[in-house]
């Protein structure tokens, strides 16, 4: 009776939270480059010795899908997809460095790429990538940014992207979607494998019917669980009926 409260209690609560993560999922199915993030229960026994009967659900396996997305043509000069395993490195508001996927690049008024939540973009060297004016962009597979002026059409070499591979078990995501390395860790070197290509973005890795499927065995497992108390309520009460004194 106790493991069966304390399992459904609990059961119900994670959830809960495992349906607002699908729900997550879905909301980013357009974001370019976003991650599908996973949730799995198991059953822990509480450390107690006065009710050795009593067990938790735990969302315990809180992972990520690092499964390449497709790659969309936008032809948007700034729109870049990496090609394979590899990252783009962002710079975060402490100065720290960051990771991501989403290669929809801005320019803002002083010229620094930035993503559309406003991290800047960081080039070879760890420096903040910054771009001249009124120039058009040509992105090398490499990673290269050639600014070409439009009078003279010359061609210029103006920055190249930090492009890292760093192992994807390691990586943590961020409530800002970003990834990040374990505290002190140090950041990746650069890596000239990594490849990427101009006017693509990659796509998010959802599968959205996959997902509602998910979030409606989601409800019906609320369901369960909740019935489960209520039987568990009900079995109280008539064990404290037969067990009362008439």
């Amino acid at each position: 009776m106790d493991r069966m409260i304390y399992l459904a209690m609990t059961g119900a609560k994670y959830t809960l939270e495992q349906q607002a993560a699908v729900a997550h999922n879905l909301a980013n199915v357009d974001t370019p480059g976003f991650k599908e993030a996973m949730h799995r229960l198991r059953a822990v026994n509480v450390q107690s010795q006065a009710l050795p009967s009593r067990a938790f659900v735990v969302d315990a396996t809180v992972a990520t899908r690092f499964t390449e997305g497709a790659l969309q043509l936008t032809g948007r000069p700034l729109d870049v997809a990496i090609a394979g395993p590899g990252w783009f490195a962002v710079q975060t508001p402490d100065g720290g460095e960051a990771y991501t996927r989403n290669g929809a690049f801005q320019v803002d008024n002083a010229g620094v790429v930035r993503l559309p939540s406003g991290q800047a973009i960081l080039a070879e060297g760890g420096a903040p990538l910054t771009l001249p004016p009124d120039r058009e962009y040509l992105v090398g597979g490499d990673g290269t940014i050639n600014a070409i002026d439009p009078a003279t059409r010359q061609v210029e070499a103006v920055g190249r992207l930090r492009l890292v591979n760093p192992p994807a078990a390691q990586l943590i995501r961020g409530d800002d979607g970003l990834f990040r390395l374990p505290a002190g860790a140090v950041p990746p070197a650069e890596d000239p494998a990594v490849q990427v290509r101009g006017g693509y973005l990659e796509k998010s890795n959802v599968e959205v019917v996959d997902q509602m499927v998910r979030m409606i065995a989601l409800a019906r497992q609320f369901e369960m669980n909740t019935k489960a108390i209520k039987v568990a309520e009900e079995d109280d009460q008539r064990a404290t009926a037969l067990l009362t004194p008439r």
